[in-house]
């Protein structure tokens, strides 16, 4: 899975040249692979992911009656305790629920348009208990939006496009960023036939970029030459994977990234994992055209609008 998964370098592509010219190549070579990328480079601060995991953790340690008060179902804004998602329906599946548990926050750039912010532009619930979280979090969000903005520009510039096509398709973007939380397996017990951490899925989106902790019920990604296999793991780096839309809009040239979280091992019956998630979509209304080929892989994919796309999405998942 190593060489599925290609490293490359933020920083050199900024550089320009040759040296832009090879991270291009690798991130096209890469992603028609597997649809993930190791992201070097990335500019987010090193000390901020651990300092929003940290005080996640103080949030999920509290009482779930506490918890409760910031309970919502998938795609709100809040807890989303366990047993409300399994991910494996998004490819047809019927599995068990996830061995999760989630706190979201999303995009709250209100348009005044009531149907589309009741959907897409909720108002995040932060709570009083862990009042650090706030701040933290959304600073980490506001260095993943820039990152994410140029991650879509390197795109662009991989397949040698003219211009970055994504510049007025974001503008007021919707975003969910999820902390899961993956409790050791002395609490959840033992897990139910074919059930995950997280179940077999692609993202939605765009773009997804994660901060893990690795582990042994870990991230694992799926590539049709090597099937299911650990996803490498780079301190330095950030896990970068594209969603169903930003492979729609590449005319499948590149796979929406598959994966999976195992759930906890036996021979690790403590583990105890939080991982950060960002999800970057377009915005609401974006209309998405997907490439022809010689560029795209298939010709005649119709386009689509980006909230409709998604919603179709996040709703097969809800286990309500």
């Amino acid at each position: 899975m190593s060489d599925a998964i290609a490293t490359v370098d933020l920083a050199r592509w900024r550089c320009g040249g040759s040296d832009a010219a090879e991270v291009c190549r690798a991130v096209d070579e890469g992603l028609r692979r597997a649809g993930f990328l190791l992201v070097r480079g990335h500019g987010v601060p090193a000390e901020l992911p651990g300092a929003v995991r940290a005080a996640a953790r103080r949030f999920f340690a509290l009482p779930e009656r506490v918890k409760q008060r910031y309970a919502v179902g998938v795609g709100g804004r809040g807890w989303i305790g366990p047993g409300r998602e399994a991910n494996g329906y998004a490819e047809g599946t019927a599995t068990p629920p996830d061995l999760k548990e989630t706190f979201a926050v999303g995009a709250d750039t209100r348009t005044g348009d009531a149907a589309v912010d009741e959907v897409w532009f909720l108002p995040n619930a932060w709570p009083d208990e862990v009042a650090e979280l706030r701040e933290l979090l959304i600073a980490y969000t506001d260095a993943m939006r820039v990152l994410s903005d140029e991650l879509l520009a390197l795109f662009a510039a991989a397949l040698a496009l003219p211009s970055n096509p994504f510049g007025h398709l974001a503008t007021r973007p919707t975003w969910t960023c999820n902390i899961n939380h993956y409790p050791p397996l002395t609490e959840v017990g033992t897990p139910e036939p074919g059930q995950f951490r997280i179940g077999p899925h692609t993202d939605f989106g765009t773009v997804t970029v994660l901060d893990r902790e690795p582990g042994a019920g870990g991230l694992q990604v799926y590539t049709e030459a090597g099937g299911w296999a650990d996803a490498p793991y780079d301190p330095e780096a950030l896990t970068v994977n594209i969603g169903d839309l930003l492979a729609h809009w590449s005319g499948l040239r590149w796979p929406s990234g598959r994966h999976r979280v195992l759930p906890p091992q036996q021979r690790a019956p403590e583990e105890d994992l939080v991982s950060l998630i960002y999800f970057y979509e377009l915005d609401h209304d974006a209309r998405v055209t997907p490439l022809e080929p010689p560029i795209g892989r298939v010709s005649g994919l119709p386009p689509v609008i980006s909230a409709e796309f998604l919603r179709i999405r996040l709703d097969a998942i809800a286990l309500e």
